[in-house]
């Protein structure tokens, strides 16, 4: 079974970003049956998690509601991430949890990103903002990710068109999510730990070789 947690960034009710993200997630789960596996999907809705999210920038410290948000991060395979753009970038609040995000989370885990915006002219937001910053957290960025402009969810021609991107996203995250297979979780606390012990072992006091009697 690969875990999936979908992220979805809209800040609006009925949000455009989350109806995106529900349409990738259908049909990321559609190209996975294609290859005789199975998903689950877990939605984390930034918008109720706003203030949450800003107390942990501040104090530095996340609530229980925002550590079952990390927590399923971390213990997924993938990660469906979908932001509104403003100004051909992520929202605020969207770059903001991965900022509070622990160190590491995002290392090795495949991500499919996806966009939302009000015209075209907001598309590179993809390549020129939201695959940077995955790369940055060492995340396997997927080949191809989808915006969605407020004409596509709206005529016919628009909706076909939309659909063929999301199935070749779709298709070609399930073949990375095949390729990397179950992911295991990094304990960073445990890794820092070990390499520790490792440079006490080696450490020898100063004139060491010195005190030893013959």
């Amino acid at each position: 079974m690969t875990k999936l947690a979908v992220i979805s960034g809209g800040l609006r009710e009925p949000s455009s970003t989350r109806l995106l993200a529900d349409r990738i997630t259908a049909a990321v789960a559609a190209a996975l049956a294609d290859r005789n596996l199975t998903m689950s999907a877990a939605v984390i809705e930034l918008r109720p998690l706003g203030r949450p999210i800003i107390d942990a920038m501040l104090a530095g410290f996340a609530s229980a509601e925002l550590e079952s948000a990390f927590e399923t991060v971390a213990d997924a395979d993938g990660v469906i991430a979908v932001s509104p753009a403003f100004n051909a970038s992520y929202s605020g609040l969207f770059k903001s949890f991965f900022d509070v995000l622990p160190e590491e989370t995002l290392s090795d885990m495949p991500v499919l990103i996806a966009a939302t915006g009000g015209t075209e002219r907001h598309s590179l937001v993809l390549e020129h903002a939201l695959r940077p910053m995955f790369s940055y957290l060492h995340a396997v960025v997927s080949p191809t990710g989808v915006y969605a402009a407020t004409d596509d969810f709206g005529a016919q021609h628009g909706s076909v068109g939309l659909s063929a991107r999301i199935a070749k996203a779709a298709a070609d995250f399930a073949r990375l999510l095949q390729a990397c297979g179950p992911r295991t979780r990094r304990d960073v606390f445990t890794e820092e730990l070990t390499d520790m012990e490792r440079l006490l072992a080696g450490w020898q006091p100063p004139g060491g070789d010195d005190n030893v009697e013959d």
